[in-house]
């Protein structure tokens, strides 16, 4: 159609120059010193407008001479982008890099730019050459300033890897300062990041926002919490207004778990705060007996001793048989000198499950009552499990 088009204007250009020539006996005086030159208006005419064409078809060429060469170099552009990401997944690095790098060197889009550059990245990353992955990286800020949300991503990404977490740190919160709502791959970058730099406060908060989302592996991030709690109970440990308000911010379902109890337990016993230790683990055994705790009632001694007796015998009716707990029975009996009660209960836990512990408690009983027979033989005993254990 478009040719139609040319033909038939070429055509009435014809026409009127013709109609012109008959009717127009004029000329044109054209002076370039020292040069004139006077052509007839007809002529002038004709030859403005050949000029005219031949000035059309120069451009038409160059601009289909400048398309050409354009095409071919996206055609170059998008063969090596797709030969590097190939490469890449094949994990056949080196090419990946040497496919990722020829794009760079070209005029690309930005989008094409940082996506090489970010492949390029990695591929080096995977060979060890941080210098040159660092040299990507920058290439990509250069060349592609306003794809920073793929440059820093996969900077954190892989300055975690190198260990460098607080690097990726100040790489994720320079994406975060653009705003917008975080993907959840992102958090989980930062909550790497955030245990390898032990913030265990900045862990809670984000697996409390990544257990909200789909899907997220629920037991992995109440692992986490758990964790990050056992964590900030040891190092809130040395301040007793910090344990307890960290302590008391916890969920009843928290203060009762076994493992968070016994750490909390230990931190309040050395800042010798042994009855809040002592209700610790009162009120976690109530719910479940735990070895660890039980073990530790025996050391929470505040003076209510015969208190913490009574309470002990009382989960015992409940959980008969149990060797830790007549264990712990039989130390509390022997602090308040119930010499016989002692007895019976550690030899009871010896029947049920012999144990260095309750061999060094009976031995120890045996000294205050003066049997030092009795108390070598179980200090022997107890010696026999220690070497047991070492050899096996």
């Amino acid at each position: 159609m478009k040719l139609v088009l040319w033909v038939l204007t070429l055509f009435a250009a014809a026409v009127a120059v013709v109609i012109a020539a008959q009717y127009d006996n004029g000329s044109v005086l054209l002076v370039m010193p020292p040069y004139r030159v006077e052509l007839k208006i007809n002529i002038f005419i004709t030859l403005l407008i050949a000029a005219f064409f031949i000035f059309y078809l120069l451009i038409r060429f160059i601009t289909t001479v400048l398309g050409l060469s354009q095409h071919l170099n996206d055609k170059k552009i998008n063969e090596s982008t797709l030969i590097a990401l190939k490469a890449f997944f094949e994990e056949q690095f080196d090419k990946a890099e040497k496919a990722a790098a020829t794009v760079l060197k070209r005029k690309s889009p930005p989008l094409i730019s940082a996506v090489n550059a970010a492949i390029a990245a990695r591929a080096a990353h995977q060979q060890a050459n941080y210098a040159q992955r660092d040299h990507y990286l920058a290439l990509s800020e250069q060349k592609a300033p306003q794809e920073r949300a793929l440059r820093l991503v996969t900077q954190a990404k892989l300055l975690l890897e190198e260990g460098r977490h607080e690097e990726a740190l100040n790489a994720l919160q320079s994406l975060y300062s653009t705003g917008g709502l975080q993907t959840t791959a992102v958090l989980q970058l930062e909550l790497k990041a955030q245990q390898m730099a032990q913030n265990w406060d900045a862990v809670l908060e984000l697996t409390n926002i990544l257990e909200k989302r789909y899907p997220i592996d629920k037991t992995l991030t109440e692992q986490l919490k758990h964790r990050a709690h056992l964590e900030n109970i040891k190092k809130k440990g040395s301040n007793l207004e910090l344990l307890n308000k960290y302590w008391n911010n916890l969920s009843p379902a928290e203060k009762l778990d076994s493992r968070l109890a016994a750490a909390a337990t230990r931190a309040y016993m050395a800042l010798n705060e042994v009855s809040t230790a002592q209700k610790i683990i009162e009120q976690s055994i109530d719910a479940k007996l735990d070895p660890e705790l039980i073990s530790l009632y025996a050391q929470c001694l505040d003076g209510s001793v015969s208190w913490q007796i009574q309470r002990a015998e009382g989960w015992l009716r409940r959980h008969p048989n149990n060797a830790e707990l007549l264990l712990t029975l039989g130390k509390l009996c022997t602090y308040c000198e119930l010499w016989g009660k002692a007895q019976n209960y550690l030899e009871a836990s010896l029947s049920i499950e012999p144990s260095r512990a309750a061999h060094l408690a009976l031995a120890q009983l045996f000294e205050k009552l003066n049997k030092h027979e009795l108390a070598a033989d179980h200090y022997q005993k107890g010696l026999g499990f220690t070497l047991k254990k070492l050899n096996a």
